[in-house]
């Protein structure tokens, strides 16, 4: 009964809205857990306790996977973009790349930074007790927070250009 334009136009989905949900989720969420929920457990002494680092480890894994599937799902759209034409061919590249930085800063997250983490926290309350952090874990902090920032500023830059190509097409 529809006619080939009109189904098309109802049953589409929009695509760019989806990646700016997922970014918006995503960056958000992370905000949180950076800004908002580890500085509390810090402030409330909770990091200081033997049991924060399983629930550190768990926490950031469940959170780390979730980056995952937001970035695998991201990475899928634009290669829909890409192959669908939506972008122009540098912009879908470009796309492209920033989407599998971004997919493989979550990789990262998961299967290198926080596993040595939670293995140096082990070793400081654990086995030597230790109370100050080590070296070593210092520099695993600061690689977070240098693919931290980048995670930002890439997925920020997504975020404005599937937000300029929603604007278009309206």
């Amino acid at each position: 009964m529809f006619n080939y334009a009109l189904k098309k136009q109802l049953f589409s989905l929009n695509l760019s809205a989806i990646v700016m949900i997922i970014l918006g989720f995503w960056l958000s969420a992370s905000f949180l857990l950076d800004f908002v929920i580890i500085p509390v457990f810090s402030m409330t002494g909770m990091m200081a306790d033997s049991g924060f680092i399983s629930t550190g480890y768990v926490l950031f894994g469940v959170f780390n996977r979730l980056e995952v599937v937001c970035a695998a799902g991201i990475l899928t759209i634009f290669f829909g973009f890409k192959f669908e034409h939506l972008f122009g061919d540098r912009q879908a590249l470009n796309a492209l790349v920033i989407a599998s930085i971004l997919l493989n800063i979550a990789l990262l997250y998961t299967y290198l930074i926080t596993p040595q983490l939670a293995g140096f926290g082990l070793e400081m309350t654990g086995f030597n007790g230790t109370a100050t952090m080590p070296l070593q874990m210092s520099v695993w902090h600061s690689l977070y927070w240098v693919l931290e920032a980048a995670k930002f500023m890439l997925g920020i830059t997504l975020l404005r250009w599937c937000y300029r190509r929603a604007c278009a097409i309206a």
